[in-house]
C-alpha cells in the first residue's frame, strides 16, 4: 500500500486523510530518508488525528537537492504527434536539468526576463532507490527494488530557448522550472505493476491543457531506466522525469511549412516560427495558473495536486 511522505522545513510527514503525523528520523535529504524506512513505516501505522492539516501546511519539494534530475524526451504517444514524430520509430532520448531547478508544490514559476515562449509538461517522476550503475538492466521483475517511491512533477520549458539555441539544459534548468511534490509516494511492486492506470492532468486557469495515463509512454520505467544505465549512475534520491503527453502550447508546424522551413537558414526560420507562434495563446504568461495532478483513484494512489503561479514577462520579451 502506498505511503505519502511530505516535507517541510522543520522536518519529515507522513500524510494520510489529509493531515501529517511526524516521522522520527534525523534524515535531512531524500536519501537518508529512503534509508530510514523503518521510521517512515512506524508513522504511516500510526496516523496522528491532531497532527497539522496539509492545507494549513507550507510544503516544500519532496526530492532534496543537490540530486540528479534527468529526463525523457518525447516518451508518450501523444506529445510525439503534437512534436512531428511517428511514436513508432521516435528513439528514446534523455537529457539533464540543474538540480537547482527543483522548487516545491506551490512555489511560483519565475520566468527570466528574456524568455518569451514558457510552456508547462506535466511529468511523472520517479525517485531512484537503490544506487544504479553503469551496466545495470533493470526488468519488470526487480523494478520495486530500484524505484522507491513516484512524484509529480512540471517540467517547465523555455521553448525560444530550447530551439532557437538547441540548449535543452538551459531552456528546462532556470530556478522553479521543476516544480515536484507535494508528496514522495511510496510504492510498492504491484503499485509499480501497475503504473498505466496513472491518469495525468494539467490546467491552466482552469482549463484543462493535458490529460492523459502512463498507459501512452512510449519507453516504460524499466526500460528507460536500463537505457540510462548505459552511460549514467544513478543514487538514491535521484530523480528521474518520465516524459509528457500530448497538449502542451508547443507543437510541429504543419508539413508544407515544415518543408519550407527545412529550405531557409536555421536563425531565418527559427524567426518566422516564433513569429507565427506568438499567436498561440497557450503559452504561460504572468499571472497564470498553473494546477497538475497524478491520481489512481482505483488503486488508491494519489501524488497530491500542484498550484504554481507564473511570475515574469509575458511573451513579447521574445518578439
Amino acid at each position: 500500500m502506498s505511503t505519502n511522505v511530505a516535507r517541510t522545513e522543520d522536518g519529515w510527514w507522513v500524510e494520510h486523510d489529509g493531515r501529517l503525523t511526524r516521522i522520527s528520523t534525523g534524515a535531512t535529504t531524500t536519501r537518508e530518508l529512503l534509508a530510514d524506512r523503518r521510521a517512515v513505516e512506524e508513522a504511516a501505522g500510526s496516523p496522528d488525528p491532531a497532527g497539522p492539516r496539509v492545507a494549513d501546511t507550507a510544503l516544500l519539494s519532496p526530492v532534496t537537492v543537490p540530486a540528479r534530475v534527468v529526463a525523457q524526451m518525447v516518451n508518450y504517444r501523444s506529445h510525439a504527434r503534437d512534436s512531428g514524430f511517428d511514436p513508432d520509430t521516435v528513439p528514446p532520448a534523455f537529457f539533464r536539468k540543474a538540480s537547482g531547478s527543483v522548487c516545491g508544490p506551490t512555489d511560483d514559476v519565475r520566468c527570466p526576463a528574456h524568455v518569451g515562449f514558457l510552456d508547462h509538461e506535466v511529468e511523472l517522476g520517479l525517485v531512484v532507490g537503490r544506487r544504479i550503475e553503469v551496466g545495470t538492466v533493470v526488468t519488470e521483475d526487480d523494478l520495486a527494488d530500484t524505484v522507491a517511491g513516484l512524484v509529480l512533477t512540471d517540467d517547465v520549458s523555455a521553448r525560444d530557448i530550447q530551439l532557437t539555441r538547441t540548449q535543452f539544459y538551459e531552456a528546462k534548468s532556470y530556478p522553479t522550472f521543476t516544480p515536484v511534490g507535494p508528496y514522495l509516494t511510496l510504492v510498492d511492486a504491484g503499485e509499480l505493476a501497475a503504473l498505466e492506470r496513472l491518469r495525468l492532468t494539467l490546467s491552466v486557469n482552469g482549463e484543462i491543457r493535458q490529460d492523459s495515463t502512463v498507459a501512452d509512454m512510449i519507453v516504460k520505467p524499466a526500460r528507460a531506466l536500463t537505457l540510462l544505465a548505459r552511460f549514467q549512475a544513478l543514487d538514491p534520491g535521484d530523480l528521474v522525469l518520465t516524459g509528457t503527453p500530448g497538449g502542451t502550447a508547443l507543437k510541429a508546424p504543419g508539413p508544407v511549412l515544415e518543408k519550407i522551413g527545412a529550405l531557409l537558414p536555421p536563425a531565418v526560420k527559427w524567426r518566422a516560427f516564433f513569429k507565427r507562434q506568438a499567436d498561440n495563446p497557450h503559452y504561460l504568461t504572468d499571472g497564470d495558473v498553473i494546477a497538475a495532478t497524478i491520481t489512481d483513484p482505483f488503486g488508491g494512489i494519489d501524488l497530491g495536486r500542484q498550484t504554481n503561479v507564473v511570475r515574469g514577462p509575458a511573451r513579447s520579451a521574445a518578439r
